[in-house]
């Protein structure tokens, strides 16, 4: 009995220690992993990253922090995944709006977004990033 006793103890421990921990998802580990700096920021399939253009301001390093903050190339603000971790909101009290964009990949060595930037006509966007 004795014995039984002595080994039920670090099992106990190890299953209190462990309930107290969130897990964090795959693509959460992955987009905090390490700062991503823009590949490409392209508007309407067109370069847009250029002084005065639509997505200057993005150009740039892009941190997305565990605590739900982040630097966004010149933007600072919060993000968090909506839809199943679908998608990414970005907000920033420099940004109009906030905006959320659409996860096309998200891998160790590659970032790419999309998303419907609102005015008329409707500016399709997407930006690739990569880690820095």
């Amino acid at each position: 009995m004795k014995k039984v006793v002595l080994l039920l103890i670090p099992v106990m421990v190890m299953l209190v220690a462990s309930c107290g921990k969130d897990k964090e998802s795959e693509r959460f580990t992955l987009l905090t992993a390490h700062v991503w700096t823009s590949d490409s920021l392209l508007a309407d399939g067109v370069d847009a990253s250029g002084p005065g253009q639509i997505l200057e301001k993005f150009k740039g390093d892009v941190t997305f922090r565990k605590d739900g903050t982040g630097t966004f190339g010149q933007y600072s603000g919060t993000w968090l995944f909506t839809d199943n971790e679908a998608n990414l909101a970005i907000d920033s009290p420099d940004l109009p709006l906030p905006l959320t964009t659409h996860i096309v990949e998200l891998k160790a060595a590659s970032l790419k977004v999309t998303f419907a930037f609102p005015s008329v006509p409707v500016v399709n966007v997407r930006m690739t990033f990569k880690p820095k």
